[in-house]
C-alpha cells in the first residue's frame, strides 16, 4: 500500500570544528516552527565527520510547498552555514509500518 509520503535526506561530511555549531543549530530550528506537512526530522552522524538530516514530509505537495518558499530549504542552509556542501535525495516512502 503506498503511503504517498516522501522523505528528504540531506548530508554532508563536516569539519570537525564545526560540527558542535551543526547541531546546536539543528537544535534551534526544530524549536522553532515547522513547515505544514513535516511529520518527522532527524538529526543523524556517523564516524568520519558523515552528518545526514533526514525529514518525513506528509506528501509531496508538501515538500514542493516548503520548496516554493522564498527562503532556501532548512536542512541544505544548515550544513552550508556549517561549511560543507551538502547533497540531496528525495525518496518515496513506497511501504512503511
Amino acid at each position: 500500500m503506498e503511503s504517498g509520503r516522501i522523505l528528504t535526506e540531506v548530508g554532508a561530511v563536516v569539519p570537525a570544528d564545526r560540527q558542535a555549531a551543526l547541531e546546536s543549530a539543528y537544535r534551534r530550528l526544530v524549536d522553532g516552527p515547522l513547515p505544514d506537512g513535516l511529520l518527522h526530522t532527524r538529526l543523524l552522524r556517523a564516524e568520519g565527520g558523515h552528518w545526514r538530516i533526514q525529514t518525513l514530509w506528509r506528501d509531496r505537495a508538501a515538500l514542493d510547498a516548503m520548496r516554493a518558499q522564498p527562503e532556501p530549504p532548512a536542512a541544505p542552509r544548515l550544513f552550508r552555514e556549517a561549511g560543507a556542501e551538502p547533497t540531496l535525495t528525495v525518496l518515496e516512502v513506497v511501504a512503511e509500518r
